[in-house]
């Protein structure tokens, strides 16, 4: 290649760069219709390259009616709003390690392709004959059971089950502090709404559960991650974050933490809520996972009485991810506006979810499932821990529930290139910087333990890690 061609081609790529950096400003909404985009010589200094790189990204954008061109004026976004992309908003990234395309692809796999990076468990392990007795109970039930909107909290015996639970943690909570969600997706979401603005700052857990990235990229937010370690998050970091960035949300989970397994320890739970408490912080505590536990960790609602954590859960991991069952437990004023905020967004719950879910609470039947599930889960930990230490693979902490291994692959190995072997095998795997916003964790994998029984797993990782597939060398 001429030193010309070089040159060229080095150009062609600057001013790629500079149109994605501006359609990734409008697909975010920081640039609407019809809003004026920074002059050249501006954007050149903040892009850092020459004017006509600037001049030629413009044009070509304006040729393909991104943007339109007015004489004398300068240059404006078209008239029309381009649907959301969440993929546009977020990094560029291989689609092996990108957090939505793994999850529709573990969504559109078949039963026989094997899913160890999923984060839920198999149809067969699920209480399947228990729901189906469910169902047929309530088929005999009366019409406004089947055909009515739930009311605006929710199933009431529901609320007063589930305060009940919480108790059992040392979480006070009425009933009428708990409002009934479809999901435990649609509860975050909802407190999205409620709570933060597009510009605001919230702060995660570096790594995270991978869904957090994309729902506050949807909310158009800035998003903060700080290091977390087997006890709870780096504090230092944490107070780092809090004066530099004045978040308005925090969002973590306590009990068996996605991805690692980590559980809150108490004296990082109140140094953390002393830090909350000087900063004004609000605290979302995702205890989804709560039914896992072999014995209670600590919660952050019950060291706070529900004051600034909001407390919230679901049953899509433990029960079924058909019946669309979540809850929030806040302060009521904080309830009182979020049911106003999911009557305009959704007006009614899922009505038939909440009354499966109490009847299969109260004749017994989760309690068993859970009981079964939990020795299950512990003999797969241990089963799958051994055979990924045969092949240099490390757990990070061993945790004491739940379905996950945070793992450290052997050195030099590239978790991404890892995951794109597996694809060709038709295998999801979940690579760890699928869960960190500063992908950081390019030498680690999330396994779920219940996902990994079958052999061609451990095969490929074998084939993999010997070498065999040297493009996985760094």
């Amino acid at each position: 290649m001429d030193e010309k061609t070089e040159i060229a081609g080095r150009d062609a790529t600057l001013v790629e760069r500079v149109m994605q950096a501006i359609r990734q400003r409008i697909a975010a909404r920081t640039l609407g219709p019809g809003a004026r985009l920074p002059s050249i010589r501006s954007f050149a200094a903040t892009m850092q390259v020459s004017k006509s790189t600037i001049v030629e990204a413009y044009d070509r954008l304006a040729a393909d009616g991104t943007i339109q061109s007015r004489r004398g004026s300068g240059f404006y976004v078209a008239g029309h709003m381009p649907p959301l992309s969440l993929a546009e908003i977020g990094p560029r990234l291989d689609h092996a390690i990108d957090p939505l395309w793994v999850s529709r692809l573990s969504l559109d796999a078949d039963d026989g392709m094997p899913k160890p990076g999923c984060g839920w468990l198999p149809a067969s392990w699920m209480p399947e004959a228990g729901v189906r007795r469910a169902l047929r109970t309530l088929a005999r039930a009366g019409d406004a059971l089947l055909t009515d909107y739930a009311t605006p909290l929710g199933l009431k015996p529901l609320r007063q089950l589930l305060a009940r639970r919480m108790a059992e943690h040392g979480i006070e909570a009425a009933p009428d502090q708990i409002m009934i969600t479809e999901s435990g997706t649609q509860a975050i979401d909802l407190l999205c709404r409620s709570l933060v603005g597009p510009g605001d700052a919230v702060i995660v857990d570096d790594p995270c559960y991978f869904n957090f990235h994309a729902l506050l990229r949807a909310h158009r937010v800035k998003i903060i991650s700080v290091p977390y370690t087997p006890h709870g998050p780096d504090l230092e970091r944490f107070a780092e974050a809090l004066a530099e960035h004045r978040p308005r949300l925090y969002i973590t989970n306590s009990a068996l933490h996605n991805p690692t397994g980590a559980v809150l320890s108490p004296v990082i739970a109140h140094r953390l809520l002393k830090l909350a408490e000087q900063h004004d912080l609000t605290i979302v505590e995702d205890d989804i996972f709560a039914d896992f536990e072999h014995e209670p960790a600590p919660r952050l609602a019950a060291f706070d009485g529900l004051e600034r954590v909001i407390h919230m859960g679901s049953f899509s991991k433990s029960l079924s991810a058909s019946v669309r069952c979540g809850f929030i437990a806040a302060r009521r004023d904080w309830i009182d506006g979020l049911v106003d905020l999911r009557i305009a967004t959704s007006f009614g719950g899922g009505r038939l979810s909440s009354e499966l879910v109490l009847l299969m609470l109260k004749d017994g039947t989760y309690r068993k499932h859970m009981d079964h599930l939990r020795a299950r889960l512990a003999h797969c930990m241990g089963e799958t821990s051994v055979k990924l230490k045969a092949l240099g693979i490390m757990p990070w902490i061993e945790p004491r529930g739940g379905m996950f291994l945070w793992c450290k692959l052997p050195e030099g190995i590239d978790a991404g290139k890892v995951a794109q072997a597996g694809l060709r095998e038709n295998i999801v795997f979940a690579p760890g910087n699928v869960f960190s916003q500063t992908h950081s964790a390019d030498n680690y994998m999330r396994f779920n333990v219940a996902q990994c029984a079958d052999p061609r797993i451990l095969r490929v990782l074998e084939t993999t890690l010997n070498g065999r597939e040297h493009a996985l060398e760094r």
